[in-house]
C-alpha cells in the first residue's frame, strides 16, 4: 500500500531547466500578462463609459474581459515567480486557489459563451421579438445564473478533492489543477471521478451542444435571407464564433493533456498546451472584438 504523505506542499513537475533563457520566457510572459490586463481593460472601460454600449451584446463582451482578467490573474503571478523560482513548491492553500481561479474562468466563459449564442439567435431568428425577451436585466440575470452554476459545482468539486488522503505531492502541470491531484489519492475516487464528469458535461458539453445547434439555426435563417442580410449576420456572429472556437480548441488540448501521461510526450509540447487554454482566449478576445465591432473599436480609438 502507497505511503500516506502529509506533505503541506505540491511540486509542480512540467517545469523545465531551460538556462539563460528563463529570463527571456520571464518577460515574454510578463508582457504577455500586461497585454492581457490592458487589452481586457480597455474593453471594460470602453463598455462601461459609453451608454451607447449598455446593450446585451455588449455587456456579454464585457462580462467575458472581465472573466480573462479573473482567469489571467489566477494563474500569471504564480506562473511568474515559478519562472523565476529555481524551485516550484505551491502550498496546498495557494494551490487549491489557482484550480478555483482557473476552474471558475473556464466554466463562466463557455456558459458566457452560450449564453451570448442565445442572443445572437434571438438577434437573427426572432429579430421581431428580441428586445422584449432579451433587455438588459434579463441579460445580467442569464449572465448572473450562467457564471453562478459553474462557481457552485466547481466549489462542490474542489471541496471533495481537499479532503482526499494523498500518496504524493508531484503534479504534472505548470499550474494546478484537480484532476491530477486526485489521481494522487491513497482511497478509491469514483465519487470524485463521478463529480468531475458531472462538472465537465454540465459545464463544457451541454454548453458546447446548445452553442453548436443555435449557431447551425442562425446559419439556416441567414443562408435562406438576402445578401445584405447575411452581410449583417457575418459582422454580428463573427467575433462570437471565433471566440467559440478559439476557446472550444484551447480547452479541448487542455482536457486531453490531463487524461494522457506527460511524462511520455515532448515537454515543451506539454508546456503549450496545457497554457494554451489560459493564455490564448484573453489575447484574441479583445482583439476580436475590437478589432471586428466597429462601436467598440471606435470607442477605443476615441479614448486613446
Amino acid at each position: 500500500m502507497p505511503n500516506l504523505t502529509l506533505s503541506p506542499y505540491f511540486n509542480l513537475t512540467m517545469f523545465m531547466n531551460i538556462g539563460p533563457y528563463r529570463y527571456l520566457a520571464l518577460a515574454s510572459c510578463l508582457l504577455l500578462y500586461l497585454f492581457i490586463v490592458c487589452a481586457n481593460w480597455a474593453i471594460l472601460l470602453t463598455i462601461f463609459r459609453e451608454k451607447t454600449l449598455h446593450e446585451p451584446m455588449y455587456i456579454f463582451i464585457a462580462c467575458l474581459a472581465f472573466n480573462a482578467l479573473c482567469g489571467s490573474t489566477g494563474f500569471f503571478p504564480r506562473f511568474l515567480h515559478d519562472l523565476a523560482s529555481n524551485t516550484h513548491l505551491i502550498s496546498r492553500a495557494a494551490c487549491f486557489t489557482q484550480i478555483y481561479f482557473i476552474y471558475t474562468y473556464g466554466g463562466n466563459e463557455m456558459t458566457t459563451l452560450c449564453v451570448m449564442a442565445y442572443d445572437r439567435f434571438l438577434a437573427v431568428c426572432h429579430p421581431l421579438h428580441y428586445h422584449n425577451r432579451m433587455t438588459v436585466k434579463k441579460a445580467l440575470t442569464l449572465v448572473g445564473l450562467a457564471w453562478l452554476f459553474p462557481i457552485s459545482v466547481i466549489i462542490i468539486a474542489i471541496s471533495r478533492a481537499t479532503a482526499l488522503p494523498l500518496c504524493g505531492n508531484k503534479i504534472q502541470k505548470v499550474f494546478c489543477t484537480n484532476w491530477n491531484i486526485v489521481k494522487l489519492s491513497c482511497v478509491a475516487t469514483d465519487l470524485n471521478n463521478g463529480l468531475s464528469m458531472f462538472v465537465t458535461i454540465c459545464i463544457i458539453f451541454l454548453p458546447l451542444v446548445f452553442i453548436l445547434y443555435t449557431y447551425t439555426r442562425i446559419m439556416n435563417a441567414a443562408w435562406r435571407g438576402s445578401a445584405k442580410f447575411k452581410g449583417r449576420v457575418f459582422q454580428s456572429c463573427l467575433p462570437h464564433m471565433v471566440s467559440f472556437v478559439i476557446f472550444s480548441i484551447a480547452l479541448f488540448c487542455d482536457l486531453a493533456l490531463s487524461r494522457y501521461n506527460a511524462e511520455e510526450m515532448n515537454p515543451f509540447v506539454a508546456i503549450i498546451l496545457s497554457l494554451e487554454f489560459v493564455i490564448i482566449p484573453p489575447i484574441l478576445n479583445p482583439l476580436v472584438y475590437g478589432m471586428k465591432l466597429p462601436d467598440i473599436r471606435r470607442h477605443i480609438l476615441k479614448i486613446l
